[in-house]
């Protein structure tokens, strides 16, 4: 038995919102949607999908937080701030291993977005 991925699934005040969001500020493309407006759809960027919910029976909104291992973290990190992101918390070096910071969807989900510090270039 192997465990492929994940695709975890976020509740959204505004599904419209959210993936303009994903899509045009985090460069996510769309995946798949589903319903008449949709109700719930996806996005994805390299092996990573998220799927984006604003059904009546998924709550709460916004009380997800993921954390998404990238490379480039710095050049990905520069492109957020130049597109006017909010910075929940600033980038930097953990002790635990990472360089990292945190951003939130529109509806309060949490992003938090890391490179491992072996893998930093520089480093």
């Amino acid at each position: 038995m192997k465990f492929e991925s994940v695709s975890p699934l976020l509740s959204v005040h505004d599904l419209v919102d959210a993936l303009a969001f994903y899509q045009h500020t985090l460069g996510f493309s769309p995946a798949w949607s589903w319903g008449e407006p949709a109700e719930i759809a996806a996005v994805c960027r390299d092996n990573v999908e998220i799927t984006l919910t604003r059904r009546a029976d998924a709550k709460p909104v916004g009380a997800s937080h993921l954390y998404l291992h990238v490379a480039g973290i710095d050049d990905y990190h520069a492109a957020l701030v130049a597109a006017g992101v909010p910075m929940l918390v600033p980038i930097g070096d953990r002790p635990y291993g990472m360089r990292d910071f945190r951003i939130a969807d529109p509806s309060g989900n949490e992003l938090s977005i890391g490179q491992s510090l072996a893998n930093v270039a520089g480093r």
